[in-house]
């Protein structure tokens, strides 16, 4: 797993090259800049608003509630509460081999 701070990680199904997750960011939290080589991160806000960031190009995408967003293979990203704030959402990884490869 992961090693930055999380409030919650939620596992909902894991299976050969498929995870669901549940994640819950507090205030201040973040998931930190990243790529994976294989997966897709599918994100599903669930309480937000939630903010996810991209490069290659850059992207802004803010979610409420009900939304989704997706983050292909390769691309880099982080996300995180808008201004900083809690935030909850699912997460679907796949369909790859999970790496979480850090950017500097």
């Amino acid at each position: 797993m992961n090693t930055y701070p999380l409030e919650k990680r939620e596992l909902v199904a894991e299976a050969p090259g498929l995870r669901m997750q549940i994640l819950t960011l507090a205030a201040g939290q973040e998931v930190p800049w990243h790529w994976h080589s294989e997966v897709t991160d599918t994100f599903w806000c669930m309480d937000g608003p939630m903010v996810i960031e991209t490069r290659a190009p850059r992207e802004v995408v803010e979610l409420r509630p009900g939304q989704m967003y997706a983050v292909p293979a390769k691309r880099a990203h982080r996300v995180a509460g808008k201004d900083d704030g809690r935030c909850r959402f699912a997460i679907l990884q796949g369909v790859g081999s999970y790496d979480f490869q850090p950017v500097g």
